[in-house]
């Protein structure tokens, strides 16, 4: 009989893996969580027969335990890319031609191939698909009451993580592993608000924009413990790092190497159709040249004549020169007599009336006057005459008129000069 394992803390699961698995999740690959210890598994149909049989029968026989993963329909897929369009994508031009891959063929892989090549929408997508699809995956494990921490949101070492999954199902361990189980089970509970499934905007002033510096997550290491041996072939725990964490949702690349190798593949075989357009159209110059007659047939007819003779052991015939096919003589016809030529007609000639003499006048000329050449003096030899400044007249200076003294206005202070002068004005 088989014993019942209880789980001491939440199960560690990272989110990546889950990701990928819930999108690329269709009708040809079912994918399957484990509740008990929080591993997936991948029915990979490559597998053998036997290994398939003994994998169905280990899920037949524990149901409870194992829960398939929703299938991804391609109307959420399509919706997914065109809400991501809508809101993030702001140049008219990209939107139109990422609305037109959508309608298209294979539309992830080409969604995906198109917004590789640009940049500033790479990174946009990255963290819309991440967020969009993190809530999904909460809601979803909500659903089927599974006690669960993500491992890239706990700030545990890689030591102390790798442990707490050694002593999964063991009740007594050590102090370091027991505060580990308490933060876990605080964190676990965060998953069940309305926060999680609704996440609210951080308040306060942004934070400084600082370049950021890519660096690879660090992961602990895989520790199963109840992996049923029918079960480990079909494991599935891919490897992700920062620049492949995007190809988890197409269904067809699994990473970059996987999306360069592809590419390089389709330029390959566009070189091929070039250089196949190239050589027809060199065929065909060819031919137009072949097809050209000799007398003795087409120039392709005699090459294969040729080509029967080679191999039959015989030498090739010579051509002989043939003589020029000699036309037959004509016979000789007579020439009609020559017309005779008319006397020609002498224009009538006009008389040409007789011209008046005309006598010209002399024009008297004035005499002309004889001009001596000025000798010219050599430029040493000639020397400026200094320029005379006009003299100013001396100015006479006029001596200085005294000034003329102040009248001091004096007051009369005693009133017996005053009183006679006021009377007689009176």
């Amino acid at each position: 009989m088989k014993t019942k394992m209880v789980p001491q803390n939440p199960i560690i699961l990272r989110c990546h893996r889950v990701m990928e698995a819930f999108a690329k999740s269709d009708d040809e690959r079912d994918f399957y969580l484990d509740k008990l210890e929080g591993f997936l598994i991948y029915v990979d149909l490559d597998r053998t027969q036997e290994e398939l049989n003994e994998l169905f029968k280990e899920l037949e026989e524990s149901k409870d335990r194992y829960i398939p993963m929703p299938k991804m329909t391609f109307y959420e897929i399509k919706k997914v890319m065109e809400c991501f369009v809508n809101e993030k994508v702001y140049d008219i031009d990209t939107k139109e031609k990422l609305l037109d891959i959508i309608q298209s063929k294979e539309a992830r892989e080409n969604f995906l191939e198109f917004i590789y090549d640009h940049h500033s929408e790479l990174e946009k997508w990255q963290q819309y698909y991440q967020e969009r699809f993190r809530i999904r995956i909460i809601e979803w494990l909500r659903n089927n009451t599974f006690d669960f921490v993500f491992e890239e949101d706990v700030e545990l070492t890689k030591s102390i993580v790798e442990k707490v999954k050694l002593n999964m199902f063991t009740p007594k361990v050590g102090k370091d592993v027991m505060q580990a189980r308490k933060l876990l089970t605080g964190k676990a509970a965060t998953y069940y608000s309305n926060e999680a499934l609704n996440p609210r905007p951080k308040r306060g002033r942004p934070p400084k924009q600082v370049v950021k510096v890519e660096t690879e997550p660090q992961f602990s290491q895989d520790i199963y413990v109840s992996v049923p041996k029918s079960m480990k072939p079909f494991l599935f725990t891919p490897d992700y790092h920062s620049s492949s964490m995007i190809f988890t949702f197409s269904g067809k690349f699994a990473s970059e190497a996987d999306l360069l190798a592809h590419r390089k593949q389709q330029l390959q075989s566009n070189l091929d159709l070039q250089t196949l357009s190239q050589k027809l159209a060199a065929l065909k110059t060819l031919s137009s040249n072949w097809n050209r007659d000799d007398g003795e047939g087409t120039f392709g007819e005699a090459l294969a004549a040729d080509a029967a003779l080679v191999k039959e052991g015989k030498p090739k015939p010579e051509k002989i020169p043939q003589p020029k096919k000699e036309e037959p003589a004509k016979a000789p016809t007579k020439k009609a007599p020559p017309a005779k030529a008319l006397p020609e007609k002498k224009p009538p000639v006009e008389k040409a009336l007789p011209k008046k003499a005309v006598v010209s006048k002399p024009v008297k000329q004035p005499p002309k006057r004889f001009v001596r050449p000025l000798k010219k003096a050599p430029a040493q030899l000639v020397k400026k005459a200094p320029i005379k400044k006009p003299l100013k007249p001396p100015v006479k200076k006029q001596p200085a008129r005294p000034l003329p003294k102040a009248k001091s206005r004096s007051v009369p202070t005693k009133p017996s000069k005053l009183k006679p002068a006021l009377k007689k004005r009176r």
